[in-house]
Order: C-alpha cells, then structure tokens, then sequence
C-alpha cells in the first residue's frame, strides 16, 4: 500500500491551527475571540491560496498587511520561521498509527509526497512515520512529483511489487489518485470529509476512515 503524507496520514488543517497560534503568540498581544476567528479564517483562505507554493511570504505577507501585528516578522525571515515550526504542529492520531502498523504486518508500505525535502522529512520523523515505512519518496529529493507517474513507478521498483497489486491512498483526486492511474494503480480516494467528486476522475474505491483499508487485507 502507498500513501499520500498531507492531508491523508497527517492532518493539515489540524497543523495550519497550531501554526496560527503560534504566529498569535510571536507577533500579536492579546486578541480577543471574535478577532481571532475572523484572523484564523483569513489566515486558512490565505493558505490554501498558496498551497503548494513552496513561497510561504506569499501567505503572512497579505495576513499582516491585513492585520498589522505588533512584532512583524520581516520579510526575508518568514521562509525560515515557517520551514522550522510548521513541521512540528503536525501529529498523528494513534487510530492510524495502529491501522498502519496491522496493515504492515501483511503488505509492504511506502509514502509518495510532494514537498520540500527538509520540510516533508521533518513531519515524518517528528510524528515518527518513519519507523513504519519500507520506503518514503519525496518529490524534491527525487525530482519529479505527482501525478507524474515516475514518481509511483520509483515507489514499485523500491518495493520490488507489481502495479497491479498495489493500491495507493491518497485525498487529492488529480495529483493522487489520477496520478497513480496513469500507471494503472487501483486508487482509495480518501475524503473524510464528504466532499463531492467534480472531476473525471474514477477512484478504485472511496474511504472515509483509515480503519476500512483492513478490509483490502482479505
């Protein structure tokens, strides 16, 4: 089994709050509640605007043009002040550290993500992802990401499987599970939250909770 890092393994969103707070406690005094949630809201539309841009002053350079803190991290200090916290405000729930560690007694695993290297290893290793994995690929490290289907075919070869006998899980439907078709993978769309399919997309099978993969063990 394959799986996608962000948003499938560890929870983004869950990290973009703690990120927040932090930056409420480096940069503003006290903020009162309604204040801070119209902030946190404007910080996650800020966020996912630049979602995979690797740029982050793209997101608390407008955020402080909007809210002037009352210590502004200077421009050129952002890049660094995001790449060190934001790694650690991510952690993972021990429901899929348990699903994880029964799926691995039966199959071999890896991650595929896309990333910066230090910016991927350091959400693997600080929620010790590392210690349940045969293999993990990141797209900087290795020069191409998804959906680029090089990327999962360096996944097989690392594995020593064939495509038709893995499944990748992942919550992107075009880089994840389009991406691992192009190499005929059966791809798990997993969607926690519900939300509808718009594309073309076909996924193998839709997933809602990491505890139904047991079931493909059978």
């Amino acid at each position: 089994m394959l799986f996608d890092l962000d948003d499938t393994l560890l929870d983004r969103d869950q990290a973009v709050d703690k990120l927040f707070s932090l930056i409420l406690a480096n940069c503003y005094k006290e903020v009162e509640y309604p204040s801070k949630g119209k902030m946190l809201k404007r910080f996650k539309e800020y966020d996912k605007s630049c979602y995979g841009d690797n740029n982050k002053t793209k997101v608390l350079e407008p955020f402080f043009d909007e809210f002037p803190p009352n210590d502004r991290i200077p421009t050129h200090s952002i890049q660094d002040f995001w790449n060190t916290n934001f790694p650690y405000c991510f952690s993972v729930s021990q429901q899929t550290v348990n699903i994880i560690d029964s799926i691995k007694r039966h199959v071999k695993v890896a991650i595929i993500t896309n990333g910066t290297t230090q910016r991927q290893k350091a959400k693997i290793i600080n929620t010790n992802l590392n210690r349940y994995f045969d293999t993990i690929i990141i797209s900087e490290e290795v020069g191409f990401s998804k959906p680029d289907k090089r990327i999962f075919e360096l996944a097989l070869n690392r594995l020593e499987v064939p495509a038709e006998s893995a499944l990748f899980i992942g919550d992107d439907m075009e880089k994840d599970i389009g991406g691992c078709q192009n190499i005929n993978i059966n791809g798990i769309w997993f969607n926690p939250h519900m939300i509808k399919n718009d594309t073309v997309i076909k996924p193998y099978d839709e997933i809602n909770s990491f505890d139904r993969l047991l079931n493909y063990l059978t």
